[in-house]
């Protein structure tokens, strides 16, 4: 399998001194997904976790909602001319029965590091109906005090990004701020996609008492990722989008942004928020 992280020479120069240095970069290389032998799509993620990456992207296609949905998962064997294998191509198949929805196999989708699933035909296209609507009962109350620790809890979970800078990185919590799981990644949402992947391994889906913490911003693709796993509230270190705040608002997701120390803006489910009592201290 690819590395996570690589070695180069670089020229450093630093206040007028110039030295030539070794530094550690993360590694960045295609995946191709592939749906019961046929190709769906491709994405540039960091090698690693890539059976879990390739489940959670048909996690929020609308393809697996569980883990009797998947049969299994296989890097292809003979993905170059000469039959090696790159470890760069998933198949995945799933269970008897699993019904496919209208993803349209043939559209070779094409995913970037920096923005996500690219070439949607419309808005209606992402918005797949989710199998795992946002249902926690009793509702999930979270504190500001709590949302506030998160991003240094993130932070300090991600081991990569100390070596490299060069990561985003999700993190599940639970109602308690107890960190659950960790992904890094290039692409912010191919580190969203690896959380819900094991996830749905582990037979953990929905993610109904969880909170999502996401590094950089919150756009409309983590937002209805988070959706489709049934994650409560999704909190981003940065701003989020006017779609991600519509989709939230619409199907009872709590978005928080610009969470930075004791400040935070809340988008969208103020009622998650233990609003009554952060006022009763001010």
């Amino acid at each position: 399998m690819g590395r996570v992280t690589e070695r180069r020479k670089v020229i450093r120069i630093r206040d007028g001194a110039v030295s030539t240095r070794p530094d550690t970069l993360v590694a960045e290389e295609p995946l191709e997904i592939r749906l019961n032998g046929k190709p769906l799509a491709i994405t540039m993620r960091t090698p690693g976790d890539d059976f879990a990456l390739a489940a959670g992207f048909l996690v929020s296609e609308g393809v697996l909602a569980a883990a009797a949905d998947l049969r299994n998962i296989v890097y292809c064997a003979g993905a170059t001319a000469d039959g090696s294998n790159t470890y760069n191509v998933v198949d995945v198949t799933t269970a008897p029965g699993v019904e496919i929805p209208d993803i349209t196999l043939e559209r070779n989708v094409y995913t970037t590091s920096s923005c996500g699933l690219c070439g949607k035909a419309s808005l209606d296209a992402v918005r797949t109906t989710t199998r795992h609507p946002i249902a926690d009962s009793p509702p999930l109350r979270v504190t500001p005090e709590l949302l506030a620790e998160l991003p240094d809890r993130l932070r300090a979970a991600q081991r990569v990004f100390d070596r490299t800078g060069g990561l985003h990185a999700a993190a599940l919590f639970d109602e308690h701020g107890e960190l659950l799981d960790v992904r890094e990644d290039v692409g912010r949402h191919n580190a969203v996609d690896k959380l819900v992947g094991r996830a749905l391994q582990q037979g953990n889906l929905p993610l109904s008492r969880t909170v999502l913490m996401v590094s950089g911003r919150a756009s409309f693709e983590l937002a209805q990722k988070a959706v489709m796993a049934g994650i409560p509230v999704l909190a981003a270190v940065s701003a989020p989008s006017s779609l991600a705040v519509d989709l939230a608002a619409e199907t009872g997701m709590t978005l928080v942004g610009f969470l930075r120390g004791t400040s935070m803006n809340v988008y969208a489910g103020e009622e998650r928020i233990a609003l009554r009592a952060a006022a009763a201290r001010a």
